[in-house]
């Protein structure tokens, strides 16, 4: 008997190794471990487990969550549990929800063709019962490679039960099969991953009737297609992300449907000014070079805006904003490199002042603010200057520079000044060279990173009221001085 063609399952996926069994009879004889059908949920355990006890870090790319979040998550998976993970937006739920790939085997055994990826040994649908019964240890074995066994589904309002569960193929009807017949079903998403992992992101968005439909998954872990008496014993594990703010007001989980989850984990910005700097880093695709003090001028202005009573915390802040903020920063210091000849782009402290007007869109204001929103910004980014550069130069001196300057050796920058003219009309002082190795600039004569050192020396000063500046912006300069 002749084997269905096998849906495109693995487009674009690694191709599976030479040698593997490829009939059931095969795959009987070999010591593949996956030979013995083990659920999804044990897989997890096992692979989690074996990855704990070789030191090695189950979550690469997850930051700020060692303490809190990742021992809470991995309890979850431990104990087999469908998991919510409860939290503002932008925290990284996603991403640590599509980290879990990773604790799959990396192939695993199906029968060829088969529309749910069944295990050889454990068919589920009765086609694929009818094709293992008819032939044996000839019956077509496929390898299914981890990143396929994991879906995900943004909850909308137009999601239906037919997109999760699955519904009446007419096609299949209009072929003469009766109506019916369990085989003139379209499976929907969640039976599709049958040996996944199912994601439902921003659940609470998903219609109360809809997520209804999700509750045998969760419990008898089978589906319900409309009258059909079809009973498929699906192995899943269902994780999920919701937004506090949607889980009160917009939309809610279902109290029956919240029971089911055996875990609820809260997720967080991270605790640390280290842990959003390291965040930024990750994650941000710069286009020129962001100092380190700039990167900590961002993280701390993003942790201030979290704590800012004119912003709407219950929406948050999202780590896209800091990201966001610092490849606008780096975009600003490309823009002058090229209007002014510089051979390297090096980010400075007035390139920070693109930041307010470009992404103040990304916060939501409290009722009252209307009108404010840049001055708030733009004191709220003066405010983690000044707590970045007290703490960067501590202990620093920085008397002889305000002198030098106020007496007359004025320094311009600007949007328009390159690196080489700022580093031109700085003072001939020791603490130029002190503050250059304080912010990493002393090992290099690059102007690029001694302007961007000294520029925020210069502008704590202005910030602490030791100096003074003047803003051209006709001429796209920052004048300090006395």
């Amino acid at each position: 008997m002749s084997s269905p063609r096998p849906a495109d399952r693995t487009a674009g996926t690694p191709a599976s190794p030479d040698g593997l069994p490829t009939t059931l009879g095969e795959l009987r004889a070999s010591d593949h471990p996956a030979k013995t059908p083990r659920s999804v949920r044990d897989e997890l355990r096992d692979n989690l487990l074996a990855t704990l006890k070789a030191g090695e870090n189950p979550w690469p790319g997850i930051v700020g969550f060692e303490r809190t979040v990742l021992p809470q998550f991995e309890r979850a998976i431990l104990a087999g549990h469908d998991v919510v993970l409860l939290g503002e937006r932008g925290q990284g739920k996603t991403r640590l929800l599509r980290s879990l790939v990773a604790l799959l085997d990396e192939w695993t055994p199906v029968i060829t063709g088969s529309e749910l990826g069944e295990h050889p040994e454990e068919p589920i649908i009765p086609a694929s019962i009818r094709r293992a019964a008819v032939e044996g240890d000839a019956l077509g074995v496929s390898w299914l490679h981890r990143s396929v066994r994991y879906a995900e589904k943004l909850a909308t309002p137009d999601t239906s039960v037919a997109d999760l569960i699955g519904d009446v193929d007419p096609v299949k009807v209009a072929e003469g099969r009766s109506l019916g017949d369990p085989e003139t079903i379209h499976y929907g998403l969640v039976p599709r991953t049958h040996r996944g992992i199912v994601t439902i992101n921003e659940l609470p968005d998903l219609a109360e009737r809809i997520q209804v439909a999700l509750l045998n998954v969760m419990e008898e872990r089978d589906i319900q297609v409309r009258g059909y008496t079809l009973r498929l014993p699906l192995d899943i594990l269902l994780v999920a992300s919701a937004n506090p703010e949607d889980y009160t007001n917009r939309g809610r989980i279902i109290t029956p449907l919240k029971d089911r989850f055996g875990a609820e984990v809260r997720t967080h910005y991270p605790l640390e000014v280290e842990g959003e700097i390291a965040l930024i880093r990750q994650e941000s695709d710069t286009v020129a070079e962001v100092p380190d003090h700039l990167v900590e001028v961002i993280a701390r202005f993003t942790r201030n805006l979290r704590n800012a009573s004119a912003i709407d915390q219950r929406s948050g802040v999202s780590a896209r904003f800091s990201v966001a903020a610092a490849e606008t920063v780096a975009a600003a210091a490309l823009r002058r490199a090229a209007v002014t000849g510089e051979d390297a782009a090096v980010a400075r402290p007035v390139d920070l002042e693109s930041v307010p007007p470009v992404l103040r869109g990304k916060l939501e204001f409290e009722s009252g603010e209307e009108g404010r929103e840049e001055e708030l910004l733009t004191h709220l980014l003066r405010r983690a200057i000044a707590e970045t550069a007290r703490k960067r130069l501590a202990g620093v001196d920085l008397g002889p520079l305000a002198d030098a300057v106020a007496e007359g050796r004025r320094v311009v920058t600007g949007e328009r000044v390159p690196a080489r003219e700022v580093v031109a009309t700085l003072p001939a002082v020791p603490v130029v060279r002190t503050v250059a190795e304080r912010l990493g600039a002393g090992d290099t004569e690059a102007p690029g990173p001694l302007a961007s050192a000294v520029e925020l020396a210069l502008e704590h000063l202005y910030l602490t009221r030791k100096l003074a500046k003047d803003d051209d912006e006709d001429a796209g300069t920052v004048a300090y001085g006395g």
